[in-house]
């Protein structure tokens, strides 16, 4: 069961990565990709993943230490579910950089492989997404409008 949890946990992000990557601007990409839930059936998986185990991670996670952590770690199943929860905070940053991009106009060229290292690296993929975005900064018209408190 967990071979197969932790191999449906990427599974279930193929269709979100694939609308941001090969069809960037086609409007329902980005209607769907607007949706901060797209990383809820990876969440899914991380639930029955880690519901076996799950009063033991809870109890560590309470008092984390590497010995404790890598004892959970020996567990197929905290495997599968740690797994889909790092695949879950790839796609909501892969769909931070994918909104951040359309708005500033950078190319689906430059940025499809950008949106790979993500999939693959995130910590190189966001933080050289973080470069690049200071070629293009966002439009006046982008920056205007409301504060964030209302005003």
């Amino acid at each position: 069961m967990a071979e197969t949890l932790f191999q449906l946990a990427f599974l279930v992000t193929v269709p979100f990565w694939a609308l941001m990557i090969l069809t960037p601007t086609w409007r329902w990409a980005h209607r769907t990709v607007s949706s901060p839930l797209i990383v809820l059936p990876t969440l899914v998986v991380w639930v029955f993943a880690i519901a076996p185990a799950f009063g033991d991670f809870a109890r560590e996670m309470l008092n984390p230490d590497l010995a404790g952590v890598q004892a959970l770690l020996a567990s197929d199943d905290v495997v599968a579910a740690v797994w889909a929860q790092v695949i879950a905070w790839d796609l909501f940053i892969g769909r931070w950089i994918y909104l951040d991009s359309r708005r500033r106009g950078l190319h689906p060229l430059l940025m499809a492989p950008v949106m790979v290292l993500t999939i693959l690296l995130s910590p190189i993929g966001f933080p050289l997404y973080l470069a690049l975005r200071l070629l293009k900064p966002l439009p006046a018209t982008a920056t205007s409008g409301t504060s964030p408190g209302g005003r």
